[in-house]
């Protein structure tokens, strides 16, 4: 069922579940684009039944890899025609990126894990679903530098601490209460799950005040488009010199292949990681691409 979800259009999706223009869903249409200025808000509710989304705690822990959206969401217990896959792709393509990189020769994990992510842009819009990354690394506080020209000049330096799950809007379920129980967490100072920062401009030009306090174990670029922006090049540059795991992802192959030449031209190796398609990419094709290509979020990822 979720590959027939990524066949129908946007519109009729979120028409058909009552969610068009409905807070984070607003921006996953060419119609919602217009209201995507307001990055100043932040929505933390589903706007789904309780049974169609993950607001609470699993019912087991995480105990195996999940490979796939099948394995997601079996674990979380969710049925095959929830729509929460077209906003979690990019939690989940973070937790399979962190999977990839850990057979790499990175700094050893112990109680934090810290993520620089670059050039976000409609993620800014959509930041409660980074909460799911509580359960998606258990035992773990995940803390992820979002750094990019996208980011207004008003949210520069912001924190965002994200103690609980987006909320579905049954007034009775458990997940109004695990809120509660969350913001008195915040309160007693004990650490919390996942903390955001948002930082404007280019990684190139921040790097050495973000990593004062935050020396990332990966970084990623969702969508980076890095064959069609020239501003990525000292980038690839600083990150060949860190020398730590990078993964980009793009919305086609084509973009992909253009991506990894312009890496390895920069870089003088090939790929660490090899172009491959991404399980957890949105499943959903990008309406209003250029390219006369099939296109999906997060479709293709690759790594230096």
């Amino acid at each position: 069922m979720l590959c027939m979800i990524s066949h129908l259009p946007s519109l009729w999706n979120l028409l058909s579940r009552d969610l068009h223009q409905v807070g984070m869903w607003n921006y996953e249409c060419k119609c919602g684009a217009s209201h995507s200025s307001n990055y100043s808000r932040i929505d933390n509710c589903w706007s789904l039944p309780s049974e169609s989304c993950p607001c609470c705690e699993p019912l087991v822990p995480l105990s195996k890899r999940l490979n796939n959206w099948e394995d997601y969401y079996e674990w979380r217990c969710l049925p095959l025609y929830s729509p929460v896959s077209l906003l979690l792709h990019w939690p989940l393509t973070l937790y399979h990126v962190f999977q990839l990189t850990r057979s790499m020769p990175i700094s050893e994990v112990h109680d934090k894990v810290h993520i620089h992510y670059l050039g976000p842009e409609r993620e800014l819009l959509q930041l409660s679903v980074f909460a799911e990354l509580q359960t998606l690394f258990p035992g773990l506080e995940v803390n992820i530098e979002l750094i990019g020209p996208a980011i207004p000049q008003f949210r520069d330096g912001e924190k965002i601490d994200l103690c609980s799950y987006c909320n579905c809007f049954g007034e009775g379920c458990s997940c109004k209460f695990e809120s509660e129980n969350a913001s008195q967490v915040v309160l007693n100072g004990k650490p919390l799950g996942v903390t955001l920062k948002l930082h404007k401009g280019f990684y190139h030009d921040l790097y050495g005040d973000i990593v004062k306090d935050s020396f990332p174990h990966f970084i990623f670029a969702a969508n980076a488009g890095v064959a069609v922006y020239s501003s990525w090049l000292p980038t690839i540059e600083l990150i060949k010199e860190m020398d730590v795991p990078a993964v980009f992802t793009d919305y086609c192959e084509e973009a992909a292949n253009l991506a990894a030449s312009c890496i390895s031209t920069v870089t003088g190796r090939p790929l660490t990681i090899p172009i491959q398609l991404n399980p957890f990419r949105q499943p959903m094709v990008v309406e209003d691409s250029a390219l006369i290509l099939p296109c999906y979020s997060n479709c293709f990822l690759f790594g230096m």
